[in-house]
Formats: C-alpha cells, sequence, structure tokens
C-alpha cells in the first residue's frame, strides 16, 4: 500500500486491507516510521473508573503483535488504578501528516514478571531512577522535593536498579481496531475489524 503526502488525495480500499488488523496495523505502522514522524510511538490511552467516568492521556507503544499493543507505567499511576478496577480500554493512534487515525478498544492485562523486566533492563538508568522516584499521580510538594528524591536514588543504586513492584507492562488485547483514511469533503474511508469466533469480521462505516 503506498502512502500519499498529506495534500493529496488518499484512498483507502477493503482489498488494500489485510485479514489480521494486526498485521495491517503493521504495514501502516511501516509507512510512519518511513515517513520519519516526530514521536511515531505515540498513542493516546482512554481508561475509565469504576463508575464508568473516563481519562485520558498520551502514552508510548512498547510494542504490538498478535495478543495487542503494550505499554509500561506506574501501578498506582491514574491509568494503573483505573485498570485495576475497570480493565476495559481504547487507543488512538493519530499520525496526521499521513491523514491516517488507529483507533482501538479492548481489554487491558499485565504483562508477566519476566516482560516486565526484559523491557526494564533496555531503559536508560536516568528513566529507571525516574520510574523509582515518582510516586504518579500522587499530589506533589514541590519540584525541588522531587529533585532531591532522584538524588538519593542514584547514590542509592548502582547500574543494578531492580524493576520496582509497582511498576510493570500491560498488553490491550483488541476487539475492535478502526482503520481511518482521511480525504477530501469529510469523507473519509473508515473500516472497523470486530473480533469474531474463528477470525475478524471487516466492514466499512461511514465517515
Amino acid at each position: 500500500m503506498t502512502t500519499e503526502s498529506r495534500g493529496r488525495v488518499a484512498e483507502l480500499h477493503e482489498g488494500d486491507l489485510h485479514a489480521d488488523p494486526m498485521i495491517q496495523f503493521e504495514r501502516w505502522f511501516e509507512d510512519v516510521l518511513a515517513a520519519d514522524l516526530r514521536e511515531p510511538y505515540a498513542m493516546t490511552l482512554a481508561t475509565a473508573d469504576e463508575n464508568g467516568v473516563p481519562s485520558a492521556r498520551t502514552v508510548l507503544l512498547k510494542g504490538h503483535d498478535e495478543r495487542g499493543f503494550t505499554f509500561f507505567t506506574n501501578h498506582g499511576s491514574r491509568k494503573g488504578t483505573e485498570l485495576a478496577v475497570n480493565p476495559h480500554a481504547a487507543l488512538v493512534f493519530y499520525w496526521n501528516p499521513l491523514d491516517r487515525q488507529v483507533c482501538v478498544r479492548g481489554s487491558v492485562e499485565r504483562l508477566t514478571q519476566q516482560e516486565s523486566e526484559a523491557y526494564w533492563i533496555t531503559r536508560p538508568r536516568g528513566s529507571r531512577l525516574g520510574a523509582w522516584a515518582s510516586q504518579q499521580s500522587q499530589v506533589l510538594e514541590s519540584r525541588a522535593a522531587l529533585d532531591e528524591t532522584m538524588r538519593e536514588l542514584d547514590g542509592r543504586f548502582d547500574e543494578d536498579i531492580p524493576l520496582p513492584d509497582f511498576w510493570g507492562g500491560y498488553v490491550l488485547g483488541p476487539e475492535t481496531v478502526e482503520f481511518w483514511q482521511g480525504r477530501t469533503n469529510r469523507l473519509h474511508d473508515r473500516f472497523r475489524y470486530t473480533r469474531v469466533e474463528g477470525g475478524w469480521r471487516l466492514e466499512r462505516l461511514y465517515p
């Protein structure tokens, strides 16, 4: 499938799409990486609490495979606590220069300890110290207090910084995946995959 530059007419047809949405996502993501966009891994993650009150934020995609889409965070953060009581979430990827968007809905599970540790050791030292220092989403007295915590941790740990028990990975297993290709007059091309027994159902949607 050829990526069209912004300002030119781009089209998306059912025949362009793979039967498996994760393979189709990989095709589009290869286009994104080839286009050298800023923050290509950024995605909006929407969660909701036990009462259905939503919240959203931008996080980074850290992997995608047949299971779904992977990200990492503090389990005590707002998104972590919301996922603990309501393990359903949505993702949005928006690549503006390509006039493309992917919307995903599904259920979220924690990665295994081994998977989280495998990613943890690839993080820069500063990022690992930062994960230890931040009580994510909690009220912070001052920036100075956070900086002091970082200095204390930097002195406490050598290069072997262990994975905190309050931090790790999640994978969102998709139930629906929608591919959106922008077109003129807001008559965009939209296709939705819905998980069904034994595979996926693909449907074109009105824009």
